[in-house]
């Protein structure tokens, strides 16, 4: 015999529901796991319990994107402990050159792909499934459906999106999908409310962990009376992430001595570049010539792999998050800036208010260079209001290290396999 843990909702004592500090976010997804004795698994040869096998699904490097880069990221967190496994989705088969790691390629609307992708799954003790409506075959991709049907093994469905207003369509699919998941894990708690209220979903099959992001803290710098501070805005770039308005708060730092740096790093979105070119960036460039701001604003164009990206954010003393969107409940960007330790200025998206909200940042109101400004202004020319707010974000940071969010993975990976390996509760 063996103490385990069951999924049982209960949250500490104390601890209350209304809660969006990083701190409940942890003693939530923690206390969502309650002891109950299991019969303990035959053990391998070398005395321990038996390792994993875990088959993941996700678009995955080379793809360039948030999913592709999360499931890279995961796997090997959880890799550390267990076999891993990824099935790539991919637009067409063997075009890309794959990492070691990746046991099949999911096609787009290949029938014969989605047999083999179920087969090889079923090889494994749990599916792990990235769930975002764009990466399947079939309208809002409902082909994830046709999959999981044919899966024999459990599996549990990360959510990467988790939309307000769905349509029928979508609403079914993600609907069918609960049903059919040992676990749903929503990437943060507005997401897991948003889920619920929309949608007809088990709350106790529901949990929270965060999005992961590197272990990035690198020694804290102290003011300086001559070097440039860097404000810096990273990811792949399009319209929806409000740059131009981060350009225009920026201008407005010009009195500053020393001059901020505001570093705009990354490629066009590849979806944005297909569709309409380099319009928005070179839109970007044309409003820095306009404003007068090219001493204060510098662009780095193309990809970076991760160890690059982390360099660069080891370096800067503020990260700028303009976007858009005022529905985003999972920014991977967002967690990657609290992982280095980074204050962060950002619009009132859910993710930023709820992550924010201990003060390791400012949330601005949508769209207002003004808003941007001041919040800049704040941490460039405050130095005690810059390090309170770097110190929360260092100690917010371990929550959101991959290590430690790999480790929340395993163990619900080890209770919903429970019932394939024959164990009796």
């Amino acid at each position: 015999m063996s103490i385990q843990n069951t999924l049982v909702p209960r949250l500490r004592a104390g601890v209350s529901v209304t809660s969006r500090s990083a701190e409940y976010l942890r003693a939530q997804t923690e206390t969502i796991f309650v002891p109950k004795r299991i019969e303990t698994p035959a053990l391998s040869n070398d005395g321990q319990e038996p390792t994993l096998r875990l088959g993941f699904v996700g678009t995955f490097p080379p793809t360039k994107c948030g999913i592709a880069t999360f499931t890279a990221s995961l796997s090997t967190a959880m890799a550390d402990s267990d076999q891993v496994g990824i099935v790539s989705c991919v637009e067409a088969a063997n075009v890309l050159d794959h990492p070691d790691g990746v046991v099949a390629e999911w096609v787009r609307d290949d029938p014969a792909s989605l047999e083999e992708t179920a087969k090889v799954l079923n090889t494994y003790d749990v599916a792990v499934i990235q769930h975002e409506f764009g990466i399947f075959g079939g309208a809002d991709g409902e082909d994830v459906l046709a999959l999981v049907d044919r899966l024999e093994v459990p599996f549990i469905l990360v959510l990467h999106t988790v939309l307000p207003n769905p349509s029928p369509n979508q609403r079914r699919i993600l609907e069918e999908l609960s049903q059919k998941a040992a676990i749903l894990v929503a990437q943060s708690a507005v997401a897991r409310d948003r889920l619920l209220e929309v949608h007809d979903v088990a709350p106790e099959r529901v949990v929270v962990i965060q999005h992961g992001a590197p272990a990035n803290l690198g020694p804290q710098k102290p003011p300086s009376a001559t070097r440039r501070p860097i404000i810096l805005t990273w990811g792949l770039i399009g319209p929806g992430k409000g740059i131009e308005h981060a350009i225009d708060a920026v201008a407005q730092l010009a009195d500053l001595d020393p001059l901020p740096q505001y570093v705009i790093m990354g490629q066009t979105h590849p979806k944005v570049v297909e569709h309409s070119g380099e319009a928005y960036r070179e839109s970007l460039f044309a409003r820095v010539d306009a404003l007068g701001a090219d001493k204060l604003v510098t662009f780095k164009d193309g990809y970076r792999d991760t160890a690059g990206i982390l360099a660069e954010v080891q370096e800067a003393d503020i990260i700028l998050l303009p976007y858009l969107s005022r529905e985003q409940v999972v920014s991977g960007v967002l967690v990657e800036a609290i992982a280095s330790g980074k204050p962060v200025v950002s619009t009132a998206f859910p993710h930023a208010v709820e992550l924010l909200a201990e003060g390791s940042g400012i949330v601005v109101p949508h769209e207002d260079p003004d808003a941007f400004a001041a919040g800049l202004r704040t941490l460039l020319t405050d130095p005690d209001a810059a390090q309170a707010a770097a110190e929360t974000a260092r100690r917010q940071a371990p929550t959101l290290f991959w290590e430690n969010v790999g480790a929340e993975y395993v163990r619900i990976a080890a209770q919903v396999a429970v019932p394939k390996r024959g164990v009796s509760l």
